[in-house]
């Protein structure tokens, strides 16, 4: 199985003047469990390069068991500062596409041409598609073949206007994800701010927040038979 990650390259806070990019335990998690079940998993972004780590997801108190594996790993800090363009890659090379989350996805990801064919391009192959937190805001401008939205009718989940709330960025954020899910036509659904949550219909595979990061990871890869080491 190989798997592309998508990440953000957005590193501004709307206008605040503040940094955000993709929350690290939303890379480092699913990143260790794909890698733990022997899936070959590459890095793209808009740009290329070294994404923007969000410095609040750098934080202590936002420290887990997957984001300390991180800080001491050098192969896979290597490999996170040398992410491949995502103009550059093809649906047709990889069995599923995974989007970490953070704010910055909601700036660039979001209105991203490449992103949105990347996603069209997958889900009409019979692949699926993963995406946690923020990221299935991304989802936004994504179609059916028909034109119509391709959250339209799904169950889908994202991170909840209350949590946007609780961290003081509902009047900074583009668009709240939970919103736009639901004006999209999705049956949005939610557990309590900060649980685990994940959603899957049929190709589409939805985590709430960064604690359903692992989850979504792991039922992406369950579609392909593979298990957790």
């Amino acid at each position: 199985m190989k798997v592309l990650m998508v990440l953000t390259s957005h590193d501004m806070l709307g206008d605040t003047g503040r940094k955000t990019g993709f929350w690290l335990e939303e890379f480092a998690a699913p990143y260790y469990t794909f890698r733990d079940a022997g899936v070959e998993t590459v890095l793209a972004s808009p740009q290329g390069g070294q994404p923007p780590v969000d410095p609040k997801s750098a934080e202590p108190k936002a420290q887990t068991d997957m984001t300390r594996r991180f800080d001491a790993d050098p192969e896979a800090q290597a490999a996170l500062a040398n992410t491949v363009r995502l103009d550059s890659v093809s649906a047709a090379d990889f069995d599923a596409v995974f989007y970490p989350g953070g704010h910055g996805p909601l700036w660039d990801l979001a209105e991203d041409k490449n992103s949105v064919q990347l996603i069209e391009d997958t889900v009409r192959s019979g692949k699926p598609v993963a995406l946690v937190c923020h990221a299935p805001g991304v989802l936004r401008h994504v179609t059916n073949e028909d034109g119509t939205p391709l959250v339209q009718g799904r169950a889908v989940t994202g991170f909840t206007n209350t949590e946007e709330e609780a961290v003081g960025l509902t009047d900074v954020v583009p668009f709240l994800v939970e919103d736009e899910l639901t004006k999209l036509g999705g049956n949005y659904s939610k557990t309590a701010d900060w649980g685990t949550h994940v959603v899957e219909n049929d190709l589409l595979i939805t985590g709430q927040n960064p604690g359903s990061s692992t989850a979504a990871a792991t039922a992406l890869i369950a579609r392909h038979g593979l298990t957790q080491a």
